[in-house]
């Protein structure tokens, strides 16, 4: 048998000198103020920092008139499709109407619809975008606003005005890259 150790006789001590133990009765613990919501500050910053750059392309953008054609092709993509794609000849699968939203309405909007035009695996689509004759300054705001923000997409091979008979200057066609 091992010799009883100094913790042991300690504890023994402890427990005789105190004698039997009566638990308490559970309470419930005190009401608190709910902690605050941890502030997303970088996402805060990198928001602000997306807006001050979109302010700055915006700045920087050769701006469109009313009358002007918009037109983009992506390196890579065959001429012969351009060309169609300027004349009408691709089926629209899916159309977006931008009348009467505001800029940062219209520039929701679209991202979205590009968001689920790709998910649906849409090869082209039209956006409505106005000519922008009743626009203050006479600058057409959202055509200007869908020829950058399509610019930058990655999913956008190519966009072009849409022919007279599908809405003209105040409408794009766009060719999508497929998933």
């Amino acid at each position: 048998m091992p010799a009883p150790s100094d913790d042991d006789d300690d504890a023994a001590l402890f427990r005789a000198a105190i004698g039997p133990v009566k638990p308490l009765p559970p309470t419930a613990t005190p009401p608190q103020k709910p902690r605050p919501r941890p502030a997303a500050r970088m996402a805060e910053r990198d928001e602000a920092d997306a807006r001050s750059e979109f302010q700055r392309g915006l700045d920087d953008l050769a701006w469109r008139e009313a009358g002007d054609a918009l037109s983009y092709r992506r390196d890579g993509l065959p001429a012969r499709l351009f060309q169609r794609l300027k004349k009408g000849q691709f089926s629209v699968q899916d159309e977006l109407d931008l009348h009467g939203a505001t800029a940062m309405q219209a520039e929701t909007l679209l991202r979205q619809f590009l968001i689920e035009a790709h998910a649906h695996d849409f090869g082209c689509v039209r956006i409505i975008h106005g000519k922008g004759q009743r626009s203050a300054g006479e600058v057409p705001v959202l055509k200007n606003l869908v020829d950058r923000l399509l610019r930058q997409r990655a999913d956008v091979l190519a966009f072009h005005s849409a022919p007279a008979a599908q809405g003209g200057t105040g409408a794009v066609l766009v060719l999508l890259a497929r998933r």
